[in-house]
This record gives C-alpha cells, structure tokens and sequence, in this order.
C-alpha cells in the first residue's frame, strides 16, 4: 500500500514530463498524458491502482461538456439542430449497422454484434474536443460538424443503456405486470435508477419533467443565488457554487439513468447567457483540466499490456481497422452532407476513433450478460488503442490541410451561420482592435478573413470568425450584408477593398462603410467609391504623436490637446476639398490645380494653429 502522496507524486512527475515534451515536439498535450499514463501503467502496482480511479477521471469530461455549454446559447443550439439531428444522427445510425454486420461476420450472435456495433458509433468527446481546442479548430465549419455528432453520441448513450438490457443473452429481461421493465442478471443484481419502478411511459414523463425543472431552475433560481454569494466577496464560495451547479446537475442525470455528462452540458447551456458565465468558466477551467489530464492518463494505463503482447498484431491489426471502417462511413457521410474538402478531412480523422463513453458500455454490456468478459476485455483494448491513435490522425489531418489545401484555401470559405449588425472585413491588427472595441460594448460582429493563420489566432483566444474571401459577393450575403448595420472594410488589399466598397454600396445603398485608407490616393478613391468613414491606417497614431512633441516642447497638455484637434478638423475639411480635384487617372504631382489648392490648406493650417496659440498667450 503506498502513501497517499506517493500516487500524486508520480501522476503529476509523469505529466510535467511528458506533455511539456509532447507539446514542444507538435504531438498536442493528449499524447503527452497518454504516454505518461502508459508509463505509469508498466510500472509494477500502479497500473492497476490508476485503473481504479478512471471513474473519478472522467468527471473531466462532465466539466468539459459544462464549459462547452457555457459558450452555447440556447439559440446557438436550436441554430445547430439540423446538425445535431441530420448529421450526428445518420452518423451514429449508420456506423453502428456497418459496425453490426462487420461483427456478425466474425460469426458472433446478432444481440452482441448489435451491442458492439452500439460501442463503436462513439467517438472520444474528451480527446476530440481538447485537440481542436488546442488547434483552434472549434469555431470552424468542419470543426461545429464534429462537435454536433459528438454531443448527439453522447445524447446517443440514453436509449444505448436502455437498449443494451434488451440485448441480453445470458441475463433475461422481465417485463413487469405494469409495463416495467426489471433488469436481472444471474446475481440477482439489477440496474437502479430513480424511477425504474415507472413503466416505460412514465420514465420519459418524469425524464422530461426533470429536465424541465434543471431548466427552470437555471432560468430563475441561480441569478439570485449568484448575487447573494456575489455580495459575501467570497471567492471560494463562488468556485464551491460552480461545483455544485455541476455536480447536482450530473449527479440528478446519474439518478435517472442518464448521462451526467448530458447533464452538465445542460447547466452550461442553460447559463450560456447569464452575466456570470465568464467568472463560472473561470472557476471551473483549472478544475477541468487537471481531471481532463488525469482522465487521459488513466486511458493511457489502463492499455492492458499482457493481452497486448499476447496478440499484438490481431489487436493492432484491429484498432486500425476500426478507425479505417470507420473513417470511410464518416468520408462518405460528411461527403454527403455537402462538407467540403478541408472539413471533410477534419470531420473524417477527428471522429474515426472510438470512445470513453464505450467504457461504461462495455462494462453495463458484461453486467448484462451481452459480452463474454473475453470479449469485453478486447474491446477495451482495441478502443483503447483507437483513443491512443488519435493525436496521430489529427497530424495527419495537419499534413493534408497543409499538403494539398493550402493553396486553395481562399476558394473554399467557411460555412457563415453567424449574424451581427456589424460585418468586418480583414482582421489584421487594424480589424482586430475594431472588433474587440465592438465586441466589448455588446455589439456582435461577423468576421471575414482570407488569411487561415489570422482566422486561427482569433479563434485561439476565443473569437469567432470565419475564413473566406470577403469581396465574394456570396460571402458577403451569407454574412448578412442584407441586414447589417456597418460594413468595416479592413482589408491589406487595397484594390481588393475598393472592389468591396463598390460591391456593398450598389448592393445597399443605406449601408454605413467604414474603410481603412493606406495613403492619401487611398482616400480619395474610397471616396469615390462610395465609403462613408475613411481612416488612414497610419493618421491617427501619428497624429497622437504629434500631440506628445507639442507636449515636451514648452506646450501645455491641454494647448496640445487644443492643436491637436485643430489639426484633426482642418484635414477632414481638406481632403473633403482635394477630393473634388483629385483625378485616379493623374499622378497628385502633375497635377497643379491640386498642388495649388494644398499649399492654399497648408497656410491656412499654419494660421488658424498661430491664431489659436496668440488667443492661449492674450488669456
């Protein structure tokens, strides 16, 4: 028996050993916990104490789910139904029948291919979700496709664990004289929930009602629990209430025979629009992480080494036939549903693994009599395998973006199922600094940007954009150029930008454009082109700059402040000016009415900042 430090010890040795190096190499941290897990699980003793806390270890994946539920809104999710529905229902329907006639082939019985064929359409939420975390990758098109199945799979597990009793071989199933189902094995032992009395009916009416009281009481019930635990400036009160929304909600799901993880992912949701999201996000983020890490690490040594070694190739040999199986029904479904090439790719490799939900499963599955525990035991290993594979599919899926897609980035945008008032085009550091100021006072926005590494970098920190040409007539509508408000035109491109200043003024006339000018020239052909504000990229800072000189050279802050503005509003009413005797076809140089009229400006400049600093002195 170990000390009880001996354990944590050796968990967070392994882990700041091998994720750090793991991460340094372009493996992803999940590689890095699952080596450490299998290190661990080789060391004599300690391979089968970590087994025993992979049920504590998967609660990582329950506040996972609560975080992912607290970037949803509920209309964000009633937006994904089609995908939720269409795709991650085919999906999960369709995999298990390839699945069930790949095992009977194997000469098993109909009710254990069946139930296998149920193990394998899932696929790892935990892994998945962490990786395209890590590769920004959440906020994509292909990226929603996958997290959609994911969430329907894990709604899947529901009627699984209410299907697998039903499938029994060896333990019969007994109908009760109401209706009721009474689940035995040869024990005697039987599957308890909370309302396993009720017949079928019944439990999907308490079922409901359950789920409509978790609801209600995230509507109207936790805003002013949160400002009471808000005015007692307790920190860890507030952590102590995240925790506790989590684990009621999964420990109720757990009641009813549920997912709890369904039941966090619920709570988020139901919060997704509450003033304290950030702060319940905050808190739990720390937690959800070191049990995420401890949860990969418990996958990685629960690899049952022996049975491994007995039959390497076969047990190999079959993980990679399950990710091959199942990668073609994923290609050919994605295919279908209209993905293109690059989320085709990611949609494909992403979920061709199986899951940790087919853990539990495997063992409801053996407690039923559904597989023999030789069988059982193979098919943990061959998901475990799968799981462990998976960091590698996502590098390939980083080798084909880069290998084959990188020059036809441009030509194949993302899927826009975002609208806001505001559409900004090109997210340099000039769109970027626009975006967070509208962003922060409440506005929302709809980003477009060729760039993919620009486009990454705002989805790493949290922002949603999307990548796509945006002088493509039909991006801009699927942006909602219909609707919008204000189109800010930021692009580096600048005949690119006068292309879409022209577009979006014929298309809406009424439409407020704001537009980023590299020079003079710049501002004169975007006003022309019809743009209503136009700011030259460099004006401002330098204009701030000049302020500070004004400053450390005998001015006052406010003297320089004064001039300042003066400057500011003389040049608007200058360009406005140039503007009419400015000619696109003629250099600025040769032309001498032009030339004529900014010396004119230039001494009216000079005296109107003269005048103004002799009114300062006569004060």
């Amino acid at each position: 028996m170990h000390s009880l430090l001996f354990l944590p010890t050796i968990y967070l040795l392994a882990a700041v050993i091998a994720v750090p190096l793991a991460s340094r190499l372009g493996l992803g941290s999940v590689l890095g916990y699952l080596s450490a897990g299998m290190i661990i699980g080789i060391m004599p003793g300690l391979g089968e104490e970590t087994r025993a806390l992979q049920h504590f270890a998967e609660f990582g994946v329950v506040m996972m789910l609560f975080i992912v539920g607290l970037e949803l809104t509920p209309g964000a999710l009633w937006a994904m139904r089609q995908r939720l529905v269409g795709l991650g229902g085919v999906q999960v329907v369709l995999t298990c029948m390839v699945f069930f006639v790949a095992s009977s082939l194997f000469g098993l019985a109909w009710q254990t291919s069946l139930a296998i064929g149920l193990v394998l359409s899932l696929s790892s939420t935990a892994i998945v979700l962490q990786t395209l975390t890590e590769k920004g990758l959440v906020q994509t098109s292909g990226g929603r496709s996958v997290f959609a199945v994911l969430l329907t799979q894990d709604i899947a597990v529901i009627p699984f664990l209410a299907l697998i009793p039903l499938l029994s071989i060896s333990a019969p199933v007994v109908f009760g004289p109401d209706g009721s189902i009474v689940l035995q094995t040869e024990d005697g032992a039987h599957h308890a929930t909370l309302f396993e009395s009720l017949p079928s009916w019944g439990v999907a009416l308490a079922t409901l009602a359950t789920i409509a009281v978790v609801i209600a009481a995230g509507v109207f019930l936790t805003k002013p629990i949160f400002r009471y635990i808000h005015a007692t400036r307790l920190r860890e009160m507030f952590t102590a209430l995240a925790l506790l929304i989590v684990i009621g909600n999964a420990y109720v799901m757990t009641l009813l025979g549920l997912s709890p993880a369904l039941g966090a992912f619920l709570a988020g949701v139901v919060l997704a629009s509450s003033e304290f999201r950030h702060e319940l996000e905050s808190d739990i983020e720390p937690f959800k992480g070191l049990l995420l890490g401890l949860f990969f690490i418990t996958v990685g040594a629960s690899i049952n080494f022996t049975a491994l070694m007995a039959e390497p190739a076969l047990m190999i040999g079959l993980a990679c036939g399950l990710i091959l199986l199942k990668g073609v029904v994923l290609f050919v479904l994605g295919f279908g549903f209209g993905l293109r090439r690059r989320e085709l790719w990611l949609f494909t490799l992403a979920l061709a693994q199986a899951g940790e939900f087919g853990f539990v499963l495997i063992s409801f599955a053996g407690q039923q009599g559904v597989f023999t525990d030789a069988l059982g035991n193979r098919l943990l290993l061959i998901i475990t395998l799968s799981m462990l594979m998976t960091p590698m599919l996502f590098l390939a899926y980083d080798y084909l973006h880069k290998r084959f897609e990188g020059a036809k980035q441009t030509s194949e945008p993302d899927e826009i199922d975002h609208a806001g008032p505001v559409i900004i085009a090109g997210v340099g550091r000039f769109g970027q600094i626009v975006n967070r100021l509208v962003e922060s006072s409440g506005f929302k926005t709809v980003v477009l940007d060729n760039n993919l590494k620009r486009i990454q970098l705002m989805r790493s920190f949290g922002y949603r954009a999307f990548l796509g040409d945006p002088t493509r007539p039909e991006l801009l509508r699927a942006a909602g150029l219909r609707d919008a408000r204000v189109l800010v035109v930021s692009l580096d491109d600048t005949e690119a930008g006068l292309r879409l200043v022209r577009h979006a003024r014929k298309e809406r006339p009424d439409i407020h454009i704001i537009a980023r000018a590299r020079d003079r020239g710049h501002v004169f052909a975007l006003y022309e082109a019809g743009a209503n504000d136009i700011v030259r990229e460099l004006f401002d800072s330098s204009l701030r700059a000049g302020r500070y000189v004004l400053e450390n050279v005998g001015m006052t802050e406010y003297e320089a402040a004064e001039a300042e503005q003066a400057f500011y509003a003389h040049d608007r009413m200058a360009l406005k000016e140039l503007a009419q005797l400015w000619k696109p076809d003629q250099d600025m140089a040769s032309n001498e009415a032009y030339r004529k009229r900014v010396r004119e400006l230039e001494k009216e400049l000079e005296l109107s900042l003269q005048a103004l600093a002799e009114k300062k002195d006569s004060a």
